[in-house]
């Protein structure tokens, strides 16, 4: 959880607080909470009121978005920050097309997968 500079806020499209994604999951705050403690959702500080927001296109149709949390554990792997991994999920690709976060929405998570393992090498 870390607060967020005005560059990676203006890629996001949309964020949504904590007690909305736990609406969205139909889980208690504190299960949110819990999946951002274990990586598997980024959550940072933004607003006046520093309130822990999560990016919208990280939760759909009652659920974590599939092949978020394996693309996130990929990206710290490789030593990404929060802030660097929002921006990689965030910056628009035209060889995908669009940008990571949307191709994960459309369940095209194995190329954006296989796009993180490259950053390793």
């Amino acid at each position: 959880m870390t607060e967020i500079d005005a560059k990676i806020d203006a890629l996001v499209p949309a964020w949504l607080n904590l007690p909305d994604i736990a609406e969205i999951l139909d889980v208690e705050v504190t299960r949110v909470r819990q999946l951002v403690k274990e990586g598997q959702l980024i959550a940072v500080r933004r607003g006046e009121n520093r309130v822990l927001q999560v990016p919208a296109d990280f939760v759909g149709e009652g659920k974590v978005v599939k092949g978020l949390a394996g693309t996130l554990t990929l990206l710290r792997d490789d030593g990404f920050s929060d802030e660097e991994m929002l921006e990689w999920l965030f910056t628009p690709d035209p060889t995908l097309p669009g940008t990571p976060a949307q191709a994960l929405r459309e369940n095209r998570g194995t190329e954006v997968k296989r796009r993180a393992q490259a950053l390793a090498v």
